[in-house]
Parts: C-alpha cells; sequence; structure tokens
C-alpha cells in the first residue's frame, strides 16, 4: 500500500501500544506451561508447511543431548515421534517470549528465532532487533508508529533506549556518521511483499526529519520549498513509475534503488541523489492475470487529471477513460482495492511541483508515458506477398497518429517496417 496518507487533525495517538510489551503481555507469558529440563522445539515432519512444534522430550535435557548422530523420543500433541537430535532445539524459558532482542535469548536456534518473532507479531509488534539488524514483519495494516511524536522519541537516543523501529535504525546512522565522521549504510532487504518500501519511505522522512531538528517544518517559510520537502517528495514519483501490484504485493518496487542523503559537517542536510537499476522493463507490455502494470499508466486515466492543466490530461496526452483501450496494461488486474489512483496521481502531481519540474517538463513526462501504452494499439498490416507491413491510417485519431503525436514525431515515418 502507497504510503502517503496524511493524518487528518489533532494530536498524534500513543504509538507504545504498537511498539512496547504491555504488562498484560508479561502476565500471558507466565501461565504459558514450560519444563526447563524437557521442553524442547521439533520440525514438523510435513515438508510442505514446515515450521516446528513444541514438544516434550522423554529424557532430560543435558549438555549432550543434541549431539549430531543421537535419535530422541518427543511427545507431540500426544503422539510419540522419533527425531534426530540435531533437529531439535531447546526451548527459551516464557519470559524470554517477546523478547526485544533476539541475542537476549537463552536459546538460538531457528525455531526459537521464529517463535519470539511470532509472539511478537500476536501482539501487534512488527519490529525486533537481533544484534545489529532489525526484523521488520509485514502488518499489512497502518499503524500509528510513524509519526512526528514517534520520530521524537527516537531523536538523540542510543538504540537500547528505545524500543525496536527502523526510526532506532535510522537514529543510530545518523549518531554513528555524525560522532564518527565517516559514511554510514542502512541496507533493507527482504522478499516481496515484505515492507522493503514502506520502510525506505520512513527512514528518508525521519532522516529529513532530524537533520532539520523537530520543530524545523513549523518554523520554515511555507510559499519556499524546503530540501527536506524535496527529498521525501522523490517517493511518489519513483513509486509511480517504478512500482507495480504482483501476485504477493499491491505495492512492489519493480527496480533497485541506491539512495545517497548528503549532509553537512554540522550534520544538517544538504542534498540527496538516487541511483536505480534493474527496472522490470518487460511489464511495461505484459502482466500476469493477477499482476498490474506500472501504476502510472493508471493514474493518467483517472478523473483528477481534469483538474490539473486545461482541457483535462487525458486530453493532453491523447488518451481515452477506458483502461481497456490499451492491451499493454490491460491484460491482468486494473484496479487494486488497497490503492486509490484518483488520489496516487494527485500525490504525484504535488511531487512534481514540489521537485521543481516546469511545465512543460512535468507534460513531458505524463504524455511521454501515455505515448507508450499507446503503442499497444498499433497494428500493422502486410499486403499480397510484400515482406513489408505498413499501418492502414495513419490519421491523429488512430493509435498510430496518437502515439506520434505523443512522442513528437511524424505518423508516416512510422507506416512501414
Amino acid at each position: 500500500m502507497p504510503g502517503h496518507i496524511k493524518k487528518t487533525s489533532g494530536p498524534d495517538p500513543d504509538p507504545s501500544p504498537w511498539l512496547e510489551v504491555k504488562e498484560h503481555i508479561r502476565e500471558a507469558q507466565k501461565k504459558k506451561a514450560y519444563d526447563p529440563k524437557h521442553s524442547v522445539w521439533v520440525p514438523n515432519t510435513d515438508k510442505e508447511v514446515g515450521g516446528y512444534f513444541e514438544g516434550i522430550c522423554a529424557d532430560e535435557i543435558k549438555y549432550d543431548t543434541f549431539t549430531a548422530g543421537k535419535k530422541l523420543s518427543v511427545t507431540v500433541n500426544g503422539e510419540v515421534k522419533t527425531f534426530k537430535a540435531d533437529t531439535v532445539c531447546q526451548v527459551n524459558p516464557a519470559k524470554f517470549d517477546c523478547s526485544e532482542d533476539m541475542a537476549d535469548l537463552t536459546f538460538l536456534g531457528d525455531a526459537c528465532v521464529l517463535w519470539n518473532s511470532v509472539v511478537r507479531y500476536q501482539n501487534e509488534l512488527i519490529y525486533t532487533y537481533s544484534g545489529l539488524f532489525c526484523i521488520a514483519i509485514n502488518p499489512y495494516k497502518r499503524y500509528p508508529i510513524y509519526t512526528l511524536r514517534t520520530m521524537e522519541i527516537y531523536m538523540g537516543k542510543r538504540r537500547s533506549e528505545c524500543w525496536p523501529h527502523i526510526f532506532g535504525v535510522a537514529e543510530a546512522a545518523y549518531q554513528g556518521m555524525n560522532n564518527s565522521g565517516t559514511n554510514q549504510s542502512i541496507l533493507i532487504t527482504g522478499e516481496s511483499g515484505a515492507g522493503k518500501t514502506e520502510n525506505t519511505k520512513k527512514v528518508i522522512t525521519y532522516l529529513a526529519m532530524v537533520a532539520t531538528g523537530a520543530g524545523g517544518a513549523a518554523k520554515k517559510d511555507t510559499k519556499k520549498v524546503s530540501l527536506e520537502d524535496q527529498i521525501v517528495a522523490t517517493n511518489p514519483i519513483l513509486e509511480s513509475y517504478g512500482n507495480a501490484k504482483t501476485a504477493r504485493n499491491d505495492n512492489s518496487s519493480r527496480f533497485g534503488k541506491f539512495i545517497r542523503i548528503h549532509f553537512t559537517a554540522s550534520g544538517k542536510l544538504c542534498g540527496c541523489d538516487i541511483v536505480s537499476y534493474l527496472l522490470e522493463k518487460s511489464r511495461i507490455t505484459e502482466q500476469q492475470e493477477v499482476e498490474r502494470s506500472y501504476h502510472i499508466f493508471y493514474q493518467l486515466l483517472q478523473p483528477y487529471g481534469d483538474n490539473i492543466c486545461e482541457g483535462g490530461l487525458r486530453a493532453k496526452c491523447f488518451v481515452s477513460s477506458d483502461i481497456y483501450d490499451y492491451i499493454y496494461v490491460s491484460q491482468g488486474k486494473t484496479k487494486v482495492d488497497s490503492i486509490d489512483d484518483d488520489e496516487e496521481l494527485l500525490y504525484t502531481e504535488d511531487a512534481f511541483n514540489v521537485l521543481g519540474f516546469g511545465e512543460q517538463e512535468k507534460f513531458d513526462c505524463y504524455v511521454l508515458t501515455a505515448g507508450v501504452m499507446t503503442c499497444g494499439g498499433i497494428v500493422y498490416e502486410t499486403k499480397g506477398r510484400d515482406d513489408q507491413a505498413e499501418l492502414a491510417s495513419v490519421a491523429p485519431e488512430t493509435y498510430a497518429g496518437k502515439a506520434a503525436a505523443a512522442f513528437g514525431c511524424n505518423a508516416d515515418r512510422k507506416s512501414v517496417v
């Protein structure tokens, strides 16, 4: 889901219910059955499902219990099963459930790490530290943990002083840069739908805020666009032109990006550059049934475009209001429930303006994009036994005529192949 939803009014809500392990969670953990000498994790024998079950080992756990080559009898859900010892892992005491840092766990097997993540996720705690790393699990819903009130919790604090959060990682990098005078890097990685795009946006927003001070946004001249606003405004444009719906993610980045944010010696924001690479170009002309092409194609046909320029954006781009007129972008899904394309066009338009695009530059981007979409309707016809094919017509109302107009070229030059 694109993250451009703005808070309407009133103070920011308290973020602690989604960041702090509350006392009622601790009390519930104490009720969990646990035998320190027999409780173990065993792998699910169904390899397709995977995961682990908690069971009771018949033998008392000792220092050599899990030695490779041994076999252990474990009672799982009332049934006694035999497992290889090196696939079994001891269970942590219940007091370690919901640990903020995996490094604090007594036992660090795969099952222990997975269980701690599951317990935190079930209690709507989506961030967990694991040593130097921060693990984020996408909740697929919005929590109020990215507000200015939340940012102020992490500003100037050490990571260990606050609850796990991507802001803690960003603050540690910012402090490391200021204290050591050396460049810092934050690597955000994960599978499709894990939340890489959203967390990247949060890091950029936090650094833009912390480098100007918490009150900077309120004190600045509202008539002048600040550098931090411009850096944050790159996100809607990058998402419009580089993100698309996939089978697993409604707002998946289909390209990689390396973002460099520059600061002065005193820690003030002074610039930013973005290197993008490996754009999935094949998606422009073909999509699977449950997928969609890049968001910008669908934004161009939205009603909000009528307010952007005289005559409307669709007329300026030589496109209709029916997405099914364009085969390149209508082979899969054309609408996504979690995305309002009309609203997203508003954010894209605002971002172009904040970044200082001139009117002609901005409309050049829109019109050229529409031209690419229009090319899918061009059909060449062979005549007789001639090896060449040509267009039946290049009139202004044809796909060929509209594409040529969008590209600013003569349609006759595209009439023969």
